[in-house]
């Protein structure tokens, strides 16, 4: 006798409002009696869902003397800029670092650039920033089954109690799943069955509702 599975969820979605300043192009490459290293000079996020957040770390280096930065100026949708409070003063040959977030609003590549003022021969020195925002996921996970199984199947359904369709092309060897066909503002229900030998399914598995954020 199959038994039945439980299947519970894990999704999360942060909205984050970043304010956004007027960047300015300008190379950063110059060195002269005093300058301003950023590193890296070009920041990727790669893709991220839409609405969620990924902060990566950016470092200052006050090169051959030391520099005062006054103020950082930023552009480009879902980025924002922390973890550094203006003016500083960066000793020669040290670094400070600051973080970069990118929350995508949508669908879609994202390019910004962050610029920060300085009294260094190379001021502004600008950082480009790039990602993508990638549709909703929502990662599945259930309890495995005491029965002898060979695997599971994960359904979907719009309404609750069904009918679902079924996600898997073939038993899943693990006990998660990602679902990333889901769009943005719709309402889904998950069930899991568990697979024997003999390809007979369990009952299903409780009833889960996730509601996918919109944007």
């Amino acid at each position: 006798m199959l038994r039945r599975s439980v299947l519970t969820v894990v999704i999360s979605a942060i909205m984050i409002l970043s304010a956004c300043g007027g960047g300015v192009s300008h190379d950063s490459s110059a060195l002269g009696s005093s300058a301003l290293v950023l590193s890296p000079s070009t920041l990727n996020f790669g893709n991220v869902t839409v609405s969620k957040t990924k902060k990566m770390t950016s470092t200052l280096t006050a090169d051959n003397s030391d520099v005062t930065v006054s103020s950082a100026e930023w552009n480009g949708d879902g980025y924002a800029v922390s973890g550094i409070t203006f003016p500083v003063t960066i000793v020669a040959g040290q670094s400070i670092s600051f973080d970069v977030t990118f929350t995508p609003p949508s669908t879609g590549n994202f390019s910004g650039s962050i610029s920060f003022l300085s009294n260094a021969s190379n001021s502004p020195s600008m950082e480009t920033l790039s990602g993508a925002g990638v549709p909703h996921t929502v990662e599945l996970s259930w309890a495995a089954s005491t029965s002898q199984v060979i695997g599971y199947n994960v359904y979907r359904g719009m309404h609750t109690g069904g009918p679902y369709s079924k996600l898997n092309s073939s038993p899943l060897d693990g006990t998660t799943f990602s679902d990333d066909s889901v769009e943005s503002g719709a309402t889904y229900f998950y069930v899991a069955k568990s697979v024997d030998a003999a390809s007979r399914e369990s009952p299903p598995s409780n009833e889960v509702r996730v509601l996918i954020p919109y944007p």
